[in-house]
Parts: C-alpha cells; sequence; structure tokens
C-alpha cells in the first residue's frame, strides 16, 4: 500500500476524530459502511458494462442489485449531496434500502440490518464522502484493499475500549500454521471479532495457491520500507525475523468453496461487521459470518449452527465471563459459567473428526483445580490428541491485559468423538516455552509494545513443531518431563510428558510443572582444603567463645 494512500486513510480517520467520531470501534465500523457501498456502486458499473459488452439489456431490473427504481440509492446517484440532505439521506433511506434486501442479499441485509449512522455532523460526513470516492477500489488488488482495511485495524491497537483488542499477528500467523489449513477445510472462530483469524487462514491458502507469493514481516511491509531494505536482506541480517506468506490465489481451483468454507460467529454486531467488511476486502464476499452468542441457547443460533463441525478452529475468545447458569448451551461438556471453560467446550464440541484446534486461553484453565477445571481437562485428555502446548510471554497482550496465556492444539480422533481401543491416537504431551514474541515485553512505546526481531523464539517454535508433525506426532522435541540436564545446560525451551505423567498429575497442563531440571554444578575445591579451611574457621569460633566466656566471668 502506497504512502498515498495511507495518507488519505489517515486523513479519514483525522476527520471523523475531529468531528466527535472517536472510539476507533465506531469510526472503523462508519467508515467501513461508506466503503462497501462505494464498493457495490463499482461491482455495480462492473455488471452494467459487462452486459453491454455482451448485448444483454436488463431495463434496468433483473440481475442489477440496483434496479431502475433504486437506482438513487447508489453511491454515485448521492455522494454529490451536501449539508443535512446528504447525512439524512444515507441515514433514513439509503442504509435502510439496504437492510430491505434480505431476499436478494441476504449477506448485505445481514450486514445493514440495525446500522445506525453515527457521524451526525453533515459537513464531516462530506469530507469523509469525498475522501472515499477519491479510492478506486476497481482498479486496487485485493491485496491493496486487504491492506486498507488491516490498515486501518491498526488504530484497534491503540485503544482496548469496549474491551476490544486484536490478537497480535505474530500469534494468530503462528497458529494457523501450526494447525495448517488447506483449501476445502471448514475453518472457524466462535468469538472472531475483526476476523483476524479467518484472514490469516484465508492468506496462508491463497499463499499455498499462488506461483509467487509474497513473504511479509510480522510487523508490515512499511517496516521493510522504513529499513530500506528486501525481505531476504532482513532475514540475513535477522535470522529470527518472523514472516508469514500472502499471495492472489490465482492458483486456487475453486474460489466459492474456499468463500463458503468461511465461518465466524461474534456476540457484538460491530465485530460482526468490522469482520465482515475485512473479508470482503479481502476477496471473500460469501463468507458464513454472523452475530449470535455461541455460548448460550437463546444467544441466535440455529440447529444449523449448533450441529456443523469444523475441520479447522481458531480463536482467542474472552476470557472473564460469566454466564447464567439458566443461559448456557445445555450440550457443552462442562459445567462452568466461567467463558474460557465454555468457550473450549464449544470447540471441542465443533470440532469435526479429524479436524485441529488452536485456541489461546488464561494460564489458570491449565491448572486450575476446580472439579470443571479438572473435568474440562480430563476429557481433553482422554477424548482429543492433544498435540502441544506453548507457553507465551507474560506481556504479549500488554498493555490490555498482563494476564499470563497459552495456546493449546489439539485434534479430535479421526474415528469419531472418543478415543477407543481400536484408535492409533498420541501418548505423549508437547510443551515449548515462547520466552520473547518480538516485542519487548517490559516496555510500551505509542500503544503497544516496541519491535525486537532480534529476540523471537516463535520460528524456532515453528521449525521444532514441523519436525514433530513429519514424525507423525510421535516423536516430540526437546526431552521427557522429569529429565535432569548435566550442570551448564542450557535452559530448555520445549520438552514432553506422557499422557500417564499427565494423569497422575491431576490432569495439570501446566508447562513449568513438566520442565526438566538442570543439575547444579557440584564444587570442584579440594576436599583437604575445604577441611582445612573449616578446621581454621572452628578455632576462631572457639577463641571467640572462650574470651567471651573469660569477659562473662570478670563481671559476675
Amino acid at each position: 500500500m502506497n504512502q498515498d494512500l495511507r495518507r488519505k486513510l489517515n486523513r479519514i480517520t483525522d476527520i471523523l476524530w475531529a468531528g466527535g467520531v472517536t472510539n476507533p470501534v465506531t469510526y472503523i465500523e462508519q467508515i467501513s459502511y461508506l466503503i462497501y457501498l462505494k464498493l457495490l456502486d463499482e461491482e455495480e458499473s462492473s455488471r452494467e458494462l459487462k452486459e453491454r459488452l455482451m448485448g444483454k439489456q436488463t431495463n434496468g431490473n433483473g440481475k442489477l442489485l440496483y434496479p431502475k427504481q433504486a437506482e438513487r440509492f447508489r453511491w454515485s446517484k448521492w455522494r454529490f449531496k451536501s449539508g443535512s440532505d446528504l447525512r439524512d439521506f444515507v441515514r433514513d433511506h439509503v442504509f435502510p434500502y439496504m437492510a430491505s434486501l434480505v431476499k436478494e442479499e441476504p449477506q448485505i441485509a445481514e450486514y445493514f440490518r440495525d446500522a445506525v449512522l453515527e457521524v451526525v455532523d453533515p459537513n464531516v460526513l462530506k469530507q469523509v464522502v469525498d475522501e472515499i470516492d477519491g479510492i478506486d477500489f476497481a482498479k486496487l488488488g485485493t491485496d491493496v484493499k486487504g491492506d486498507i482495511f488491516e490498515y486501518m485495524l491498526t488504530h484497534l491497537g491503540q485503544s482496548a475500549l469496549n474491551g476490544q483488542f486484536r490478537t497480535p499477528r505474530q500469534i494468530r500467523t503462528m497458529m494457523v500454521e501450526m494447525v495448517d489449513p488447506n483449501l476445502g477445510d471448514t475453518i472457524y472462530d466462535p468469538a472472531c471479532g475483526t476476523g483476524g483469524f479467518l484472514i490469516d487462514a484465508i492468506e496462508y491458502i491463497l499463499a499455498r495457491y499462488s506461483t509467487e507469493p509474497q513473504e511479509v514481516p510480522i510487523y508490515g511491509e512499511e517496516w521493510l520500507e522504513k529499513r530500506n531494505q528486501s525481505i531476504e536482506e532482513a532475514k540475513k541480517d535477522i535470522p529470527t525475523l518472523q514472516t508469514y506468506r500472502k499471495g492472489p490465489g490465482e492458483k486456487v481451483p475453486n474460489w466459492e468453496l474456499l468463500e463458503r468454507s468461511i465461518y465466524g460467529i461474534d456476540v457484538s454486531r460491530q465485530m460482526m461487521r468490522i469482520a465482515m467488511m475485512n473479508l470482503v476486502l479481502h476477496g471473500i464476499r460469501q463468507a458464513n459470518v454472523k452475530r449470535a452468542n455461541t455460548l448460550s441457547d437463546m444467544g441466535g443460533l440455529t440447529e444449523d449452527d449448533l450441529n456443523r463441525r469444523y475441520k479447522v478452529i481458531l480463536s482467542n475468545p474472552p476470557f472473564a465471563g460469566v454466564l447464567p447458569k439458566e443461559s448456557i448451551r445445555k450440550d457443552l461438556p462442562t459445567n462452568s459459567k466461567k467463558s474460557e471453560l465454555l468457550f473450549l467446550g464449544v470447540m471441542m464440541e465443533a470440532l469435526a473428526p479429524g479436524g485441529q484446534c488452536a485456541v489461546v486461553v488464561p494460564e489458570g484453565l491449565l491448572f486450575g483445580s476446580t472439579s470443571a477445571h479438572v473435568e474440562l481437562r480430563r476429557k481433553l485428555i482422554e477424548d482429543f490428541d492433544l498435540l502441544a502446548i506453548v507457553s507465551l510471554p507474560a506481556g504479549v497482550f500488554k498493555p490490555y491485559a498482563g494476564v499470563k496465556t497459552g495456546v493449546l492444539v489439539f485434534r479430535r480422533p479421526a474415528s469419531g468423538a472418543k478415543k477407543d481401543k481400536k484408535t492409533k491416537h498420541k501418548e505423549k504431551v508437547w510443551f515449548y516455552d515462547v520466552r520473547a514474541d518480538g516485542f519487548d515485553p517490559d516496555r510500551i512505546s505509542g500503544g503497544g509494545r516496541p519491535e525486537t526481531p532480534e529476540r523471537n523464539d516463535i520460528p524456532d517454535l515453528l521449525k521444532e513443531w514441523k519436525a514433530y508433525k513429519e514424525s507423525r506426532f510421535s516423536n516430540p522435541p526437546g526431552v521427557e518431563a522429569g529429565t535432569l540436564l548435566q550442570p551448564g545446560s542450557a535452559e530448555p525451551r520445549c520438552w514432553w510428558a506422557t499422557i500417564k505423567t499427565v494423569v497422575e498429575n491431576d490432569y495439570n497442563l501446566a508447562a513449568g510443572r513438566y520442565k526438566p531440571q538442570i543439575a547444579e554444578k557440584a564444587p570442584d575445591d579440594d576436599p583437604a582444603q575445604l577441611i582445612r579451611e573449616t578446621l581454621v574457621l572452628e578455632r576462631e569460633i572457639a577463641e571467640g567463645l572462650e574470651k567471651l566466656l573469660r569477659e562473662v566471668e570478670a563481671v559476675e
């Protein structure tokens, strides 16, 4: 994305901020409304051009999104309005029209359902419309359009208003690579937020189906521009530089299959809209994104939602919530009211046979001693293949949350819901301790942590994971729990424990519980010299006591 486009986006957000729309979640939502309306108009123009070239006439009706009687709702028809006429028309006519397209365009209708124009100053709205009108989306590639929204979403990294903050890219790309999604896999996030996991999974698949995928640092392409380096040069200078791949996916054999395989749910309608727009600008128009509460019987889930199973689940759900017992779904494998346990239960229930899940959890879930904690971990161990537990640095979510977290990676056995004697399942659990994630763990600057690309354990984790995966998860890297390492050994990064050992420890999954210890180095001093020094010390003590005794007797 070029500098001119960045400046234009910055102007748009600055205009909204100055106009009183200061919550990043809100102004991103408002911008997404207008961008969507501009995109739909450009798409309509493209349809009209194709029909003219093919010699077909619709007479203003038929397949077009805006039939003749609705042409006034098109961006190109009303963008020249000004003042209160513009604001009132968009608010009272355009939004309701889009929300009315339930049969014709159900996803568009869902997007605009209950939509509220919160830009009350008509002059501010006019300025924003003019700025967006100057962006020719039709001439931008999908990757650039995706970058536009990703750039705007960085504003959420500067605020945790309403509890909304994004999972850092370095963690998302790590988790995506670990579960290795492919075309045709149903991909699900039950608390999708802005859709970050879904987007990263899509980019991972598109890179796989691209002739020349582009390698990008986790810090973004702008980071390379500032360094005036190519990616090859940067990687040579910084061997620990974490990257991900993206591409146009020109070799995808069935784009509709990709679109239809994406599922996301969020309890917030704002987040649902932002996620949907994020997907649209990344070229995914038909994703299954909806507003609902995945934890509740009364949360808006359909029977299809409850019965659907997914091959890949990626999520970082909310941790701190507590639901009323009466509202909780009855099909979940836990009787807890804590959201972190309920969300894990949702994912365990929704995972298809042979499917994999990677989920961020608070560390307390791994060792909590309540019956609900222990029982859920027991089900995880006994009914699933627990492939890995990745311990994350304490500061990974700073400045918004300081809670220590980890990532669970598990798989449902291909034979079905439960392991049985005929099922070949894994007998070991692998642990990896990520101490550095490419950002300073202690300092905060500009709303986020400063970059430390020379300190990042994630590339090593992924290298070890690849070797583990190539062994069909039978030979975990590192050493076994309980191993006493030689004095002077390096602090271990990874280790493993048998399922038997985990069961004996009351299903405790805290990585530190099983971390191998380094033996203390035995003293190598001459024993005779030690004895001589001890005798000298004892004589000095005896002499001191005799002196003290004489002084006491003299006083008496």
